[in-house]
């Protein structure tokens, strides 16, 4: 051993070959912090001083290669003045240039994860093996940035500026297959011959089999593009990427801007416009904003991790009590991720929709290249559609999810609970039914809480896990294991009116009501909203949802609110309902819907519907609009955390972004908050005081103003 640090070793194996060894002592995975940083440069120099050696190959100890740069301790220096940042991107930078010139050939095996920097570190590399477990790619505009050590330069040269600019701005990891096809990887072979196929690469390398010096030099010159090539490829990126990632998301944009303008130049004149390139994104309020949500799906990762540790009871099978749509979406979500489901309905018609809503969802799998046939059936094959309550017996956990009616759902859980056994959970997949009344009627309602899906089930990522003042720690860990087992996100909840997604969207929605009685026009309010960055306004959204669910919904969060959520005179919605006027299930809402010939809902607009909501007679500014609506919900955030109902401002924002589409480049209502400025944010709300207690400022906000605190830390 030449060399042995916290994050790397260094030995000398036969034929004058290294072996650069990344393997942090003290994390269970290899990612670029300071440490490692520091280490590498100490082993390039090292390899550079040290007689006889003829080449290198790097490799990891763990599971995975790398899996990127260390952003918890990276984000605080995105706050440094501009100049410090650039100076410390070339700083960086060089540590990989320097690998990259090393004054033999370089070899890199990759087993699992090489993402970021960590393929970064790879490309520096000549040659590039990985084993059909690899997984490479660079996915930082995910976090609003783009590649800073390298990789807006070195992927264009190796795969062409077309693959790169698409790798790039979807920042999808590529399987090592796809990976060779394109050059990014240059032989892939078994876990079990990585190294052995790596070394005798390298071998030949040395040997002069493989013109290492030749491959190494594109990497080095300007782009192979003449000028009407990179003009045309350039335009159609830019056309392409831009349509969907402006205005909100820079970072896609600004790295084909890097790759453009650095296409005619060599490495270390294009590497300085990739550092100013980075931080011209990394000091956006969007970086930010995406690198929070990072950092807070880390912390629900975490907590899902603990629950299923905490579990004494494991979910080995599972059972569904009402069928359609939404049961037929539960027993698919668990049946693909390899939970057998028993899906328990009444009536023959309503299994034989939730039969066919898996089986749609499955078959569109298999259209889009997903999964095969054979996965399809055997998927299928686990769902089991029954009228008889006996099924359902030996299930580990049940989801009831039948009519949002409490005396029903009392009924069913009541007579379900008396089969299943002793150790069996029993949850409610309920928008806003209290737990505490749902159990009152059990004999095990420590053994009870809420799981409620959001529609469709197999889109949406998040699960409120409800917790009611008797459902013991035991059931809900076991609960946030099943669901984070069924491949989605669980945010724990305490019981109240609307639980929290619910409880913070209808001061939103109420504060599009006293908009329309304001004379808005709700076609300005959606096109406003959606600019924001909502995915649809809130006219079209309670069109979607259903009016009849919002109209019931709002009657639960008016008696348990009564001073924020009382309903309003002259209650859109509610005009709506009396009307028969569901949204897009009835046909009719605020817009009218059609089928498509895809058939999928087509909106479209009828003057007719303002007999009902009211003719527009005030246009509003844009900023008004966006301030009426948006400070009721953060408020109500707010609250929701003050009282403990959820346990964080990262739980809260994440169950936004994964529960109802809340913009993710803002990265969840606190941390727009924080963005905005909480004494900002008060200001704009003395603006609005006259419109009610949903606008009235929290006193956890003044006291955070008071004392110049913000939610988040960063």
């Amino acid at each position: 051993m030449i060399y042995d640090g916290q994050s790397l070793r260094c030995q000398m194996l036969d034929n004058g070959i290294a072996e650069v060894i990344f393997d942090n002592k003290n994390e269970s995975v290899n990612k670029f912090d300071a440490t490692t940083m520091k280490e590498w440069q100490e082993v390039i120099d090292l390899l550079n001083k040290t007689d006889g050696i003829k080449g290198a190959l790097t490799t990891s100890a763990k599971s995975v290669f790398i899996v990127g740069a260390d952003i918890t301790e990276f984000l605080s220096m995105f706050a440094n003045p501009r100049e410090q940042m650039i100076a410390w991107c070339a700083e960086a930078g060089a540590v990989f240039s320097s690998n990259e010139d090393l004054p033999f050939p370089t070899v890199v095996a990759i087993d699992g994860f090489a993402l970021g920097g960590g393929f970064e570190m790879a490309l520096t590399c000549d040659y590039r093996v990985a084993s059909t477990n690899g997984m490479v790619g660079l996915p930082e505009t995910q976090l609003g940035l783009i590649p800073g050590f390298g990789g807006t330069i070195r992927l264009p040269r190796v795969i062409g500026s077309d693959n790169a600019i698409e790798w790039i701005a979807t920042a999808k990891p590529q399987k090592a297959p796809a990976a060779l096809k394109t050059g990014a990887i240059d032989a892939v072979t078994s876990p079990e011959d990585l190294r052995t196929v790596a070394i005798q690469m390298l071998q030949d390398a040395i040997d002069g089999k493989l013109d290492w010096k030749a491959k190494r030099q594109e990497k080095l010159d300007p782009l192979k593009l003449n000028k009407l090539e990179s003009t045309m490829a350039f335009n159609v990126a830019k056309g392409v990427v831009g349509a969907k990632a402006l205005p909100n998301y820079p970072a896609p944009m600004e790295a084909i801007r890097v790759i453009e303008e650095t296409a005619q130049m060599g490495r270390d004149d294009a590497l300085k416009e990739e550092h100013v390139g980075f931080v011209n994104v990394c000091q956006t309020s969007q970086a930010s904003a995406m690198v929070q949500i990072f950092l807070n799906d880390q912390l629900l990762k975490k907590k899902a991790k603990a629950a299923a540790k905490a579990a004494s009871k494991k979910v080995a099978s599972a059972a569904v009590l009402g069928a359609g749509i939404m049961g037929g979406g539960i027993a698919y979500q668990s049946a693909s991720k390899g939970i057998p489901v028993v899906m328990k309905d009444i009536n023959q018609p309503a299994l034989d929709l939730g039969m066919g809503e898996a089986i749609k969802i499955l078959n569109k799998g298999v259209q889009l290249g997903k999964l095969s046939a054979e996965k399809m059936a055997k998927v299928v094959a686990t769902i089991t559609p029954t009228l008889d309550y006996s099924a359902v017996a030996h299930s580990d956990i049940v989801v009831e999810a039948v009519v949002e009616n409490p005396r029903i759902k009392d009924i069913v859980l009541q007579e379900v609970e008396g089969i299943i056994s002793d150790d069996a959970i029993l949850t409610s997949n309920t928008s806003t039914i209290s737990i505490d009344l749902l159990a009152t009627n059990l004999k095990r309602p420590e053994q009870f809480c809420g799981m409620h899906f959001f529609n469709p089930v197999h889109k949406m990522p998040l699960v409120e896990v409800i917790q009611g003042s008797k459902s013991s720690e035991q059931t809900v860990a076991a609960t946030v294991a099943y669901a984070t087992a069924m491949g989605k996100s669980a945010v724990v909840v305490k019981d109240c009116p609307g639980f929290y997604v619910n409880r913070v969207l209808f001061p939103y929605f109420r504060g599009f009501s006293l908009l329309l009685n304001d004379g808005a026009d709700f076609r300005q309010i959606d096109k406003v909203m959606t600019k924001f960055g909502w995915p649809m306004g809130p006219a079209y959204l309670l069109d979607v949802v259903g009016i009849d669910t919002s109209y019931h919904c709002e009657d639960v969060l008016a008696d348990g609110y009564p001073d924020r959520m009382s309903k309003l005179d002259g209650n859109v919605v509610e005009t709506l309902f009396k009307a028969d006027k569901y949204g897009q299930k009835s046909g009719s809402g605020f817009y009218n819907y059609s089928i498509d010939k895809k058939g999928k809902p087509k909106k479209e607009f009828d003057e007719a519907v303002f007999d009902l909501v009211g003719t527009p007679s005030k246009e509003f500014d844009d900023q008004e609009i966006v301030e009426r609506m948006m400070i009721p919900l953060i408020f109500e955030v707010v609250r929701c955390l003050d009282e403990g109902i959820v346990d964080s401002a990262a739980e809260c924002d994440m169950a936004l972004i994964y529960g109802i589409g809340f913009p993710p480049f803002r990265g969840g209502a606190l941390k727009y908050a924080d963005e905005i400025g909480l004494a900002n944010l008060v200001k704009l709300a003395e603006k609005y005081q006259h419109l009610g207690a949903a606008y009235e400022i929290p006193q956890r906000v003044a006291s955070m103003v008071a004392n110049n605190e913000s939610f988040y830390n960063v």
